[in-house]
């Protein structure tokens, strides 16, 4: 088996578990997030694109339900011993099987947690669930249970993080050679991409952030590719993986002069987030980071230019995207504590002068300050 961690690892998750299904009087949990399973087990695969469940009591035994297709990717990737598939064939109920296998596992009447915000879980297979087994038990939305344990880091899970980091370093140092008046997007993304993956790193669980031109203002991937001309801009956002652990990054380059707007832009970005930085500490909440962010910009006038988060968790994380549940936003009470590795950006989309830039990094949190993860400038990035 390829293993990420040691045996004793996943043991004290599945406790931690267990714990937590004990507080919340759960007598099973039902794990439709692919990183849930990798996180407990170790379980590897693209194959929840599909439907596959992994059932999880409170006595710490697990059985998982998938397709055959991941029979082997199961026994080859994770610590589960007890691996039942259901059969592909047309019009399908993998809830049938589902709750019969629940049925054999003695669940009838039981209370039983289900992770039902994830894209491991259908609406299509929602309704099919819920059709099958809201007769049969007592389903309860656990969505965020194991999202929230995962929010704490181990050490073994923070040198992965670090790994990450300096492989997002390492994009970087590759991409900016490239970025020049006369560069290619596509020659920088593939540098950027292949220094990931030549220091042993894998696909990140969303594609890289590139846009330059009037696309620097958008904040999502889109196909197509363009060259930079003499005076220009160029949006960044990417994230070093390792072992599926993230560390994310985001820019916007100047190619040619900066803009007296730029400047001005750039420098709110650099104010808030050495704002956060002063801030990201244990006792703080998610919302109060938020806040100081939303404080800055408004202060300066940028309150229809910002948007309404800056920032999320990171950890582990499978297509489609590397964002954790618990963000940056208004009123979110989560707190902050040690251990968490936290991306914070700064993004600042000006529509009317077609001006954009963006400033972030992922940062540990300590007992006190927090640890900048990444080793490189916050500087504005000028390119000739």
């Amino acid at each position: 088996m390829a293993l990420h961690f040691e045996r004793e690892e996943y043991a004290a998750r599945l406790d931690r578990l267990t714990e937590s299904m004990r507080a919340e009087k759960l007598d099973a949990m039902l794990l439709f997030a692919q990183e849930s399973m990798y996180w407990l087990t170790g379980y590897d695969t693209f194959g929840f694109c599909f439907f596959q469940c992994l059932v999880v009591k409170a006595d710490g035994s697990m059985t998982l339900l998938t397709r055959s297709a991941d029979l082997r990717q199961a026994r080859q990737t994770s610590n589960i011993e007890r691996i039942v598939v259901w059969t592909d064939r047309t019009n399908a109920d993998p809830a049938v099987d589902l709750k019969n296998l629940l049925s054999d596992l003695d669940l009838l009447g039981e209370r039983i947690g289900v992770e039902y915000d994830t894209h491991g879980l259908t609406g299509a297979n929602c309704r099919k669930l819920d059709n099958q087994l809201q007769s049969f038990a007592e389903l309860i939305d656990a969505s965020y249970l194991v999202s929230h344990l995962r929010l704490i880091k181990s050490p073994a899970e923070i040198a992965h993080v670090r790994r990450a980091a300096a492989l997002a370093d390492a994009a970087l140092d590759a991409g900016l050679p490239l970025i020049r008046s006369g560069g290619n997007e596509a020659d920088i993304l593939a540098a950027m991409q292949g220094a990931v993956f030549s220091g042993g790193g894998d696909y990140p669980a969303n594609e890289f952030i590139i846009g330059s031109g009037e696309d620097a203002l958008l904040c999502r991937y889109k196909a197509g590719r363009r060259q930079l001309t003499e005076n220009d801009q160029l949006t960044l956002e990417w994230a070093g993986s390792f072992a599926h652990y993230h560390a994310a990054m985001m820019r916007t380059i100047i190619i040619g002069e900066p803009t007296p707007r730029h400047v001005e832009l750039y420098e709110a970005c650099r104010e808030a987030l050495d704002t956060i930085a002063g801030i990201l500490r244990p006792g703080t909440t998610f919302g109060e980071v938020f806040d100081a962010h939303a404080q800055v910009m408004d202060a300066r006038g940028l309150t229809r230019h910002r948007l309404n988060a800056c920032g999320y968790s990171l950890g582990a994380r499978f297509t489609p995207s590397w964002m954790e549940h618990q963000m940056f936003l208004a009123g979110n009470p989560i707190v902050i504590a040690p251990d968490m590795t936290l991306f914070v950006h700064m993004i600042i989309m000006d529509s009317e002068t077609g001006t954009a830039m963006t400033l972030g990094q992922t940062y540990l949190t300590t007992e006190d300050a927090p640890e900048s993860l990444s080793a490189k400038s916050l500087d504005l990035i000028t390119a000739a």
